[in-house]
């Protein structure tokens, strides 16, 4: 019978390709030890019925020639013979495949990629990393004096738990930290936050355009830093890196992309974490992480409340880049009165997402506040009725009008 004829091996190429024919017979789904194969992939007919393979090619899925090399086989060393049609298109083929499955193209491909880093292993190399120069410079409370100091001591949040200064000071620490290229663990969390964004499995290189991709104002993410140190990398690293919050975080960076409603998402992570890092030295987080006996956990779980907060505006309301500085400014007066409310949206979103809804409400319907102003920029009428207009042209450039108001660190 014609399935039971078995073709021997043979030396002649198939389009220049080494080939090893075996019998039908023994195919069992991948689980025999002898199998009809042909540069690795199955074949069902004898090979003297396709001549010179061109119709077995064409016959096969994009996926199977990948998967078992023969797309890089065919561009592999030496001098490649004339380019027949099938050559044409297993080469468009490999080109689709390295975009679709590599990430983003121009990314040179390494077989050895940096291992994406958990928050917890970050973490972990500031605990036992020598701080002790920076944390004789930080400054974790606000300071007040006469009648500021004496309401804030009687009516004021609660005092921080002694067992938990340490933990803030360390986080003021890893605020003064830059970025270091010579630290393996830095640059792993910087190819971690790129990667997991925008979900692709391959590094990229330390500078380049691809950073402006995710929202840094240049080549070089370091510079953007001032003002949070390598907290505005760890706040990022957590949004991408906890499962229940990389969906929000892709959604945010997705909007972000919008041809409209466009805003670096990256720069505006910064403003999230230098609004959190102000709010922890306003004490308003005190009562929180006496709450919860911890620091670190309170201050990611505010910036994710803060970034969904924005978010929220800037969706619902359609707001553009002309408008970020004014929705920057609600979210940081709102943020620094309601610290609670704003824990507890984050806490609604997630369960809401977690039942397979969308909690989306227009932040506005429920705290109208005059500070938005008019969108698209202009004048804004605040507090006492003075106007005044908000730019938005960079990393904490906020000014501060209020007693602790943004600054840098």
């Amino acid at each position: 019978m014609e399935g039971d004829v078995a073709v021997p091996s043979c030396t002649e190429g198939l389009n220049g390709l080494s080939r090893e024919c075996r019998p039908l017979e023994d195919i069992t789904n991948g689980h025999s030890n002898r199998k009809a194969v042909m540069n690795g992939l199955i074949t069902s007919r004898r090979v003297e019925d396709y001549g010179n393979g061109g119709a077995l090619l064409a016959s096969l899925p994009i996926s199977a020639l990948k998967q078992n090399g023969l797309l890089q086989s065919l561009t592999a060393g030496g001098d490649p013979p004339t380019p027949t049609e099938e050559d044409v298109e297993l080469e468009k083929a490999r080109q689709e495949w390295e975009v679709l499955d590599n990430g983003p193209p121009g990314l040179a491909q390494d077989p050895n990629p940096t291992p994406i880093i958990s928050f917890n292993e970050a973490l972990q190399f500031f605990q036992t990393t020598d701080l002790g120069d920076l944390l004789m410079n930080i400054q974790p409370t606000i300071r007040r004096a006469g009648l500021a100091a004496l309401t804030h001591f009687l009516f004021g949040p609660p005092r921080l738990h002694r067992e938990l200064l340490e933990e803030r000071g360390l986080v003021f620490a890893i605020a003064q930290c830059q970025v270091d290229n010579s630290q393996a663990v830095h640059m792993r969390v910087l190819q971690t936050i790129y990667k997991r964004l925008v979900g692709s499995r391959l590094d990229c290189p330390r500078y380049g355009a691809h950073w402006e991709g995710i929202g840094f104002q240049g080549v070089d993410p370091a510079t953007d830093l001032r003002g949070t140190g390598f907290l505005g990398l760890m706040h990022p690293l957590y949004f991408v890196m906890d499962p229940e919050t990389l969906p929000l975080a892709r959604d945010i960076y997705k909007l972000s992309q919008h041809p409209a409603q466009n805003f670096p998402f990256s720069v505006m992570s910064i403003n999230m974490t230098r609004i959190v890092l102000q709010v922890l030295r306003e004490e308003a987080l005190s009562r929180e992480c006496n709450r919860r006996q911890q620091v670190v956990g309170v201050l990611n779980d505010f910036y994710v409340a803060t970034y969904l907060y924005l978010y929220q505006l800037w969706k619902t309301q359609q707001k553009t880049i002309a408008d970020s500085g004014f929705v920057l400014k609600e979210v940081e007066l709102f943020a620094k009165k309601n610290p609670k409310q704003m824990l507890r949206r984050l806490e609604l979103f997630l369960k809401e997402r977690r039942a397979g809804g969308t909690f989306l409400p227009d932040p506005q319907d429920q705290h109208p506040t005059p500070s938005m102003g008019r969108r698209g920029g202009g004048s804004v009428v605040g507090r006492g009725g003075q106007g005044k207009e908000t730019h938005f042209t960079g990393v904490c450039d906020l000014t501060a009008d209020v007693e602790g108001g943004a600054r840098l660190i």
